[in-house]
């Protein structure tokens, strides 16, 4: 299905005639699959190949040239690099002819003879000088022979389990060399993959890896999973190779004919790399209207830190932007990819990435992370600090050598992160000045906007719909930042300290404010905007958001005003001395959630509250002596419309109705996006009190009657009755069974179904809650898990 929506998106751009009409001059280079090598280029005499192409290219001196592709697949056998040495002053764009599909793809093309193997099992002898990471039919890549094997329907990995490299396991496997385990990090704060090199005479397993999250930890017991053993090709489309014999080895999918199949394998991790220097970054270049797909996988080169942010990464993709200046990336489709599709390292200035369509990929859609020579003080994990008789207090960086001006706009982005954890729809390190606007950006194992530290702020995100994100892991938020810069400690009392004794070096690294404005943000499984250890410098207004609320952890100069908290609040968590920190003049759904909070800012004054509750809450804290609370008089809550109707009484605290034109801008693109779902509003005044709800898949109800007292052994009418729920709900998976009343969570009395979801809102980032219930008239307590 997603093959297909590529393949519509891709016609329906060129007939649409945004695609670049070529003009016919004596600098277009035209290639084609029909087409000789030999060949001069012109429309009549095409090249085969599209290196043949710019290698013409290069002859020309001061002239711009058009290198346009026909309709076809073009294997590329290494990547393509485009360099100062084979480029020369003049602008170069690559672009599919008008209504044509081009496709440059990482795969070979196979075609084997299978032969019958085992049960349902064929193999083909195939005699290829790399070993294939990927194996593709008819456009859809296969997984590997694995365990546990693969569930479309499963959360984590597509299928995990706790026994994936246990003793007994292991023992089945005769030679398990070149298999890889893959697991989430123990605290769920990413994944780890490793290489397995063999096993010992005591079968355990001998492997290396781990390095692809820069916060180490065991691997987490129950979300793992092996692939590429032989011993475990026992599912339809599991596959292997057996580089030694040169065999391959398929259990033939369901409803396909081998026979009519196209098979395709990968090797190759990136396709093209515009590659400047320093002294003459590579400019003018634009490559448009082109499909990049079928790359192997790149997670075991997830090597890199990136500060002393949570992340590593590999520099590379699909295409590598490094050193260059006024490259252009649009009406591009990016798909099956298995590792980054767009990656912009070092210095790059005003490049722009543009209404591209970027989905099924291993790794970031859209990244920009400069050089860490060019940070002063750099430190490369959580645990590292420069001491401060040793630090470089000179603000900003010490060179350019960082992307910078650049702009990801337009983009639809959505189900990346297919094998790595730790990525982004666009992921930002050590870059300033970056505009991410109007991209619609879902279905993201962990955030869709991720800004790996402060370095060196003066990024503006505008305009974005950020929804069904941190589906696999969890801590983490839709919008997700560090601000683990030079002055940043884990200890609050440490950091209060040197910034008394040293006023603005909290400012050092993020020299420019951040600006978070008119975007919708929704995480189920986090918050929707999330501004953890250290982020500073913030402007946050006009923004939407649907479910998580919003979260700012210490960090000073936060100004976080005019945005809408759909069914959930503002969280505050262990703030600093004199952070300088603003709430005001927003609109608050349910009661604030701080934790550990001794200091509250310069102002938490002038919002919004959807009900007395929630004020009355605030004000317990000494906080918002001038807010007010009631109806918000949305033009219509149930559709998503939060315009304000004339003479809500929200306006009265100074809130202003602003722009909620969220997402990718293109027609094209907008009719394949889809959008977040909209929840009922948790606490409306016009509602009353609910008496029924739905949590965790099953059905719950207040209790109501005395005979439902008796029945439970309750003493009162407190509590949330379960009345009904299916085994593959997440309520019957954490042992709740039916009967059960809820009359606690965490800490936090539960009274009716209400007060259930209120709760629930505030704590669903924990990913679990321990429940005080009673059965069988006895209280019991009973952990659930949200995911």
């Amino acid at each position: 299905m997603q093959f297909l929506k590529s393949t519509i998106l891709a016609i329906t751009l060129a007939s649409s005639g945004i695609l670049m009409q070529p003009c016919y001059g004596q600098n277009n280079i035209y290639v084609s699959n029909s087409g000789n090598d030999k060949n001069d280029g012109t429309f009549k005499h095409p090249v085969q190949h599209l290196e043949t192409a710019l290698s013409k290219a290069s002859g020309y001196i001061n002239n711009d040239v058009v290198v346009i592709l026909r309709s076809g697949i073009y294997p590329l056998q290494k990547t393509i690099e485009i360099t100062p040495d084979n480029f020369k002053e003049h602008s170069l764009t690559i672009s599919s002819y008008p209504n044509e599909r081009v496709t440059i793809t990482g795969s070979s093309k196979i075609k084997p003879i299978w032969q019958p193997y085992k049960g349902h099992i064929v193999k083909a002898k195939l005699s290829v000088d790399f070993v294939p990471d990927q194996l593709f039919i008819n456009g859809k890549s296969l997984p590997m022979a694995r365990y546990p094997n693969f569930d479309s329907t499963a959360r984590v990995y597509n299928g995990t389990a706790k026994d994936a490299i246990s003793e007994s396991r292991v023992k089945t496997w005769q030679t398990p060399a070149g298999g890889y385990i893959h697991a989430l990090h123990a605290g769920e704060w990413g994944s780890f993959d490793y290489l397995i090199t063999g096993k010992d005479d005591k079968d355990v397993l001998t492997y290396e890896g781990g390095w692809q999250n820069n916060r180490p930890s065991p691997m987490n017991k129950q979300y793992r999973f092996v692939e590429n053993i032989f011993e475990e090709l026992d599912a339809p489309g599991e596959w292997f190779y057996n580089k030694l014999t040169q065999t391959l080895y398929l259990y033939p999918p369901a409803g396909v004919d081998l026979n009519k199949a196209v098979f395709t394998i990968s090797g190759l991790t990136d396709l093209i790399h515009v590659i400047g220097s320093k002294e003459k970054p590579l400019s003018n270049i634009t490559i448009k209207g082109i499909d990049f797909t079928q790359t192997a996988r790149s997670f075991m080169l997830a090597k890199e830190p990136l500060l002393r942010s949570d992340w590593r990464m590999y520099r590379g993709g699909a295409i590598l932007l490094d050193r260059t200046e006024h490259v252009i990336i649009s009406y591009c489709n990016f798909y099956e990819l298995g590792g980054n599709a767009v990656f912009l390292s070092n210095y790059s200035k005003n490049d722009t990435i543009r209404d591209n369509h970027i989905h099924t990929i291993g790794g970031n859609a859209i990244a920009f992370v400069g050089n860490p020579d060019a940070v002063r003080s750099p430190a490369f994990s959580y645990e590292t600090f420069v001491p401060w008789d040793k630090m470089d207090y000179q603000p900003g960086p010490k060179s350019s050598d960082y992307p910078q001006y650049c702009v990801a706009s337009g983009n639809l982005i959505h189900h990346i992160g297919t094998i790595e954890k730790q990525v982004a729809g666009v992921q930002i390190s050590m870059s300033s000045h970056i505009t991410i606007s109007h991209n619609t950006i879902y279905h993201t194992p962990r955030a869709g906007l991720n800004m790996s530290e402060g370095t060196w702020g003066g990024h503006m995100i505008e305009f974005n719909d950020v929804f069904n994100t941190v589906l696999e892991t969890g801590d983490n938020g839709a919008y997700n930042s560090w601000g683990r810069d030079r002055y940043w400690r884990p200890e609050r009392n440490l950091i209060d300290s040197i910034v008394a004794a040293r006023p603005g070096i909290q400012f050092l690294d993020v020299i420019d404010p951040i600006i978070i404005r008119n975007n919708r943000f929704q995480c189920d499984h986090g918050w929707d905007i999330d501004l953890d250890d250290g982020s500073s410098n913030y402007r946050i207004y006009n923004n939407v958001c649907l479910s998580g609320g919003l979260k700012l952890r210490e960090g000073y100069n936060r100004t976080v005003t005019n945005n809408i908290i759909i069914n959930n609040t503002f969280h505050p968590h262990v703030w600093l001395k004199n952070s300088n920190d603003v709430f005001e003049h927003n609109i608050v759904s349910l009661p604030y959630a701080p934790i550990l909070m001794n200091n509250w800012g310069k102002n938490i004054d002038q919002n919004f509250f959807l009900t007395k509750e929630a004020l009355t809450a605030s004000q317990h804290l000494g906080l918002d002596k001038n807010s007010t609370y009631g109806d918000a008089r949305f033009i219509d809550e149930k559709s998503g419309n939060y315009h304000l109707k004339p003479g809500s009484q929200a306006l009265k605290t100074g809130f202003k109705d602003f722009d909620m034109n969220f997402g990718v801008t293109s027609a094209v693109l907008r009719k394949l996006a889809q959008k977040p779902t909209i929840n009922p509003l948790v606490i409306s005044v016009n509602q009353g009190t609910q008496n029924r709800i739905e949590w965790l898949g099953a059905h719950f109800k207040n209790i109501e009657t005395l005979g439902e007292r008796s029945a439970a052994g309750l003493h009162d009418n407190n509590g949330a009755l379960l009345t009904d729920l299916s085994a593959a709900s997440l309520a019957a998976k954490s042992g709740l069974e039916k009967g059960d009343v809820v009359i606690k969570a965490n800490d936090d009395s539960v009274n009716s179904v209400e007060e259930l979801l209120k709760i629930y809102q505030k704590i669903k980032w924990m990913g679990k809650a321990k429940l005080v219930i009673v059965r069988n008239q006895n209280e019991q307590v009973i952990i659930v898990n949200f995911k």
